[in-house]
This record gives structure tokens, C-alpha cells and sequence, in this order.
């Protein structure tokens, strides 16, 4: 049975609150579509007026994050319940960006893809090889290491849930993209 096609945009660390419900009110006719479904993960900022913005529509408010602790003194970070709270459904797990400069681990994706379903959220957790690891031939190894740890504990229910998200590194920012080839080829294997 093919799974249910699911687009999500990551606005990364753009847009203001005016700014972001300004596109929704922009795309609001052009994503309709009761064949996909449609995700906008924004900033932590933006998710309340993003989420207002999209009531009524086919889509989806996602988190670019979220912590792995219940609550507690973790200044700048975001509570799973926090989210779900204001209507969040989905949330980004290790995003190439948060384990290159925010030093996150696979250990961690873990922590965080087993919070965010205790929590009902679906994960969409991401998986990638650099430029270096696609030319030594290890991407199928690099990539499934990735997802082995981040399913660590996982029950075989949640894992039919969770969306894994590839995106090679050495194509981000670069100017350079994956052919439709090298897409097929990991995702076949994930």
C-alpha cells in the first residue's frame, strides 16, 4: 500500500509574523489538494499566527523543532506540549542545520522523534549525506545509520507514522541539487 504523499516547507529562519501569514493568505488557493498532504514548518515565532492563518485549509502547521524534555530551565527551547498546546501536528527532527551547528546528535534525533510521539506529534525526521560521504560511496550506510537510531525504541505503530525526510547536505545552500536519480536511489533504500 503507497503512503499518502505529504509536502512540507521548512521557512527556515525567515519571516515575521506579518510576513508569514501574509504568504498563507498567498498560497491558501494554490496548495488545495485532497491528494497530498501540505506542511508548513515555520519558526517557533510564527506558529501562532501561522496557525490562525491556516484554520479552514488542507494545511498543517509544523515545528522546525522541539526539545526532548517535558518542561524545565532550557532557555530558547520548545516543549513538545508547548506545541500541540497551539495546534502544532508535525515537528522537524534533526534537521542537517541543527546537527551541523547546534551540534545535534543521532543520539538526540532519538530523544526528540521518541518525545514527539508521546506526545502525538508527528516527526519528520531527516536524514542526509555530505558531499565527502556521497563520494566515498557510503551515503546507503551513513543514511541508514541515521535511521537506525533515530527508530531506537520505536514501536513498529509509530514508525508507520513518522515521515522520513531526505535531504542531501552537500545540496543545501550550495547552488548544486539532487538528481531525480540520486533522490530515488536513497529513498528506495529508506
Amino acid at each position: 500500500m503507497a503512503r499518502r504523499k505529504i509536502v512540507a516547507g521548512n521557512w527556515k529562519m525567515n519571516m515575521t509574523p506579518s510576513q508569514a501569514v501574509e504568504l498563507c493568505n498567498t498560497l491558501k488557493d494554490l496548495v488545495k489538494s485532497d491528494d497530498v498532504d501540505v506542511v508548513y514548518c515555520v519558526p517557533a515565532i510564527d506558529i501562532v499566527p501561522v496557525v490562525e492563518a491556516v484554520k479552514g485549509t488542507n494545511v498543517e502547521v509544523g515545528a522546525e523543532n522541539m526539545y526532548f524534555e517535558d518542561k524545565g530551565a532550557y532557555t530558547g527551547e520548545i516543549a513538545p506540549a508547548m506545541l500541540t498546546d497551539i495546534g502544532v501536528k508535525y515537528v522537524i527532527i534533526g534537521h542537517s542545520e541543527r546537527r551541523e551547528y547546534f551540534a545535534e546528535t543521532d543520539e538526540t534525533v532519538n530523544k526528540k522523534v521518541l518525545k514527539a510521539f508521546e506526545y502525538g506529534l508527528t516527526p519528520i525526521i531527516c536524514c542526509g549525506e555530505t558531499l565527502t560521504q556521497r563520494e566515498q560511496g557510503v551515503t546507503i550506510d551513513f543514511i541508514r545509520q541515521q535511521i537506525k537510531i533515530a527508530f531506537l525504541n520505536v514501536t513498529a505503530d509509530q514508525a508507520k507514522t513518522a515521515v522520513i525526510a531526505y535531504e542531501p547536505i552537500w545540496a543545501i545552500g550550495t547552488g548544486k541539487t539532487a538528481t531525480t536519480e540520486q533522490a530515488q536511489e536513497v529513498c528506495s533504500k529508506i
